[in-house]
């Protein structure tokens, strides 16, 4: 036994579990390295097959150059590589793998079994936990075949550590997605327990993968960018500005056929774009970078993911500038007339002249004297008719006992000069004593009186006190936001039937991420059924639903989890009370009447929190008379009045 206070080496064993340790994090990354092996290898046709999420089995199949008799156990001693011989070599990597760490990382962590041939006689071998346990003569078909068993077997810790099978392979799909998108010349098949996942046909076209990947109808929102200069060749495909996800994972980054991570790049592709996307969604991006490799560093990651790039800054302007390009391009209107035309088809009568569709058309904003209704009330007969297109009606109000537990009174509504905290309304009684009282309501919110509007989005009222300007979006959500935490909380059964059902296409890792969800979205009355491959079809959606905008709805509640794996029923109730606040609110812009002005300040106090809107935003800003008096130098001196000056 070694003594622990002496200098040794490490058994060549134990050396390889540890490189196991950075290079060998999950299934996902034994087919990562693995693939790249056969790419390396020249392979045009390339086979991977999982079983139980890669634990049980992981098999990949290439036609590549296969591997001489003579070097295949060579092959899995650590550091043996054929891609470098020298020094200078590390600065012209142009394959994917060049460490030599891969091979015996793996055969370290499970059990591997390698046919290999060059064309000649094949080689068969098979290693247990790192150590030979046989070699033979096999077949000669040219190529390698790679099957790695009992993954993690001799390392149990590192099973704690996994996802669940879903996740696990659904990271393997996104890992042979990205290798695919890179080398669009290879054809690509991924199987797991007997279902194909992925196949690509290996023709080069890279439209052709992306619509293998992330379905026909994604692909037609596509367009291809372009640009180069003296040592750089940019190429791909990135979506038009209506097609958006919830995260930056959409974004590929394919530098020299190699998948990377690159924070600067990825910001310079959202970049391109402006002021195009909406805050908080990223486009779909592949990014093809052909640069010379004297320009980059693959060494500085063992996993090879992150690299040093010498000219990040002429590139990230290259990518930007050609998606600034190709949207000044292109008609970036959506094409309203499908989606009509999708309706009209489906259900002609939805079309005729009627009250109802008055209603759909210019649905009421409020009622300033309505009676609280039910959230599934129909609208009122006589439409208030706005004037924009937006779909202003608001949900109604009722009381909100169970709701948010923070007192109004705790909450500060915001000086409008310096946005410090001021004490509540309810709190004005400990201030110095106004000249009048300050009308309250029973809550403590003050009774607001309508005087008009500022720029179509603030509200101007006043006190006998102090005058208030709301924020009328800000307030609405409010209202709104109260109003469906109780709906969602309280998921009943109605649903109402869609006339056409929405098909929901996803990539596959993406689908498996879903299907590990269903319970969490049947909570909130989403329930998908699986429709052919890598699809969902939704035939009905709760009542709470506002018209119209059910497709959008689902996809951004899907979103969700698919950029936060763990959210909580709570977080995910909360997260879709706010966005269907937010949707149904009035908008910046919007000039409102008398009536519907009034209707909102009344419904206001009607809320627990009427201060701040779900973001945290104040909803209104008050200035007393004292503040208007000192604007306008009524007031000079803390002791002078306003009848000391004229």
């Amino acid at each position: 036994m070694i003594s622990l206070n002496k200098i040794h080496e490490l058994p060549s064993i134990l050396a390889d579990q540890i490189a196991a340790g950075e290079v060998v994090e999950r299934p996902a990354s034994v087919v990562k390295e693995l693939v790249e092996n056969s790419i390396d290898a020249n392979s045009t046709e390339i086979d991977i097959t999982i079983e139980d999420a890669g634990l049980k089995l992981i098999k990949v199949v290439d036609d590549g150059n296969g591997i001489d008799a003579s070097q295949v156990e060579t092959a899995f001693l650590r550091h043996a590589t054929s891609k470098i011989s020298e020094q200078r070599d590390l600065f012209r990597v142009r394959t994917l793998g060049f460490r030599g760490e891969a091979l015996p990382s793996i055969n370290s962590v499970s059990n591997v079994r390698m046919k290999t041939s060059t064309g000649n006689v094949g080689t068969e071998v098979v290693y247990k936990g790192g150590k030979l346990i046989e070699q033979k003569a096999a077949e000669s078909r040219k190529g390698t075949t790679v099957e790695v068993r009992s993954l993690f077997y001799n390392t149990p810790a590192r099973l704690k550590y996994l996802s669940s099978p879903n996740t696990e392979l659904a990271k393997i799909s996104d890992i042979v997605n990205r290798l695919a998108l890179g080398h669009p010349e290879v054809a690509f098949s991924l199987m797991s327990n007997g279902r194909e996942l992925l196949r690509t046909s290996g023709r080069g076209d890279l439209l052709q993968v992306l619509g293998a990947i992330y379905g026909v109808k994604t692909v037609t929102k596509l367009a291809q960018i372009k640009a180069n200069d003296l040592d750089i060749k940019i190429t791909g495909f990135v979506s038009l500005p209506e097609l958006t996800r919830a995260s930056r994972n959409y974004i590929s980054l394919i530098l020299n056929g190699r998948f990377i991570k690159n924070y600067p790049l990825t910001k310079a592709v959202i970049e391109g774009y402006g002021s195009k996307l909406m805050i908080g969604r990223f486009p779909i991006a592949v990014i093809k970078i052909n640069a010379d490799p004297a320009l980059i560093d693959v060494n500085v990651h063992p996993t090879k993911q992150e690299v040093r790039i010498s000219d990040e800054p002429e590139i990230g302007q290259l990518i930007s500038d050609a998606i600034r390009k190709m949207l000044s391009d292109k008609q970036l209107i959506p094409d309203a007339t499908r989606d009509f035309q999708k309706r009209f088809d489906a259900s002609p009568k939805q079309f005729s002249v009627s009250v109802a569709d008055q209603e759909q058309t210019n649905p009421p904003l409020f009622e300033a004297d309505a009676a609280p209704a039910s959230a599934i009330d129909q609208p009122d007969i006589t439409p208030v008719v706005v004037k924009t297109k937006d779909d202003l009606n608001s949900p109604p109000v009722a009381k909100f006992d169970e709701l948010l537990q923070s007192e109004p009174s705790s909450v500060p509504i915001f000086e409008a000069d310096n946005h410090t905290p001021v004490p509540p309304i309810s709190l004005l009684s400990r201030q110095p004593k106004p000249k009048q009282a300050e009308l309250v309501s029973e809550t403590g919110f003050p009774d607001l009186r309508y005087i008009g509007q500022v720029h179509g989005t603030y509200l101007v009222a006043e006190t006998p006190e102090s005058m208030y300007l709301v924020d009328q979006h800000a307030a609405q959500e409010r209202i709104n936001y109260e109003h469906y935490r109780k709906a969602i909380g309280e998921v009943s059964d109605d649903q109402q039937k869609l006339l056409v059902p929405i098909i929901l296409d996803y990539a596959t890792s993406d689908f498996l991420l879903i299907n590990d969800h269903l319970e969490l979205l049947n909570t909130l009355g989403i329930h998908l059924e699986q429709f052919g491959q890598n699809s969902f079809i939704v035939r009905e959606h709760p009542m709470w639903f506002k018209a119209g905008q059910e497709e959008d709805t689902i996809k951004e509640m899907i979103d969700w989890i698919l950029t936060d794996h763990k959210i909580s029923v709570a977080a995910f109730r909360e997260k879709t009370a706010i966005m269907m606040s937010c949707k149904r609110a009035i908008k910046a812009n919007h000039h409102l009447d008398e009536r519907q002005a009034t209707a909102l300040l009344k419904r206001l106090p009607e809320c627990e929190n009427p201060y701040n809107c779900p973001h945290g935003r104040p909803v209104l800003v008050k200035f007393t008379n004292e503040d208007i008096e000192k604007m306008f130098k009524r007031i000079q001196d803390p002791h002078h009045t306003d009848q000391e000056i004229i």
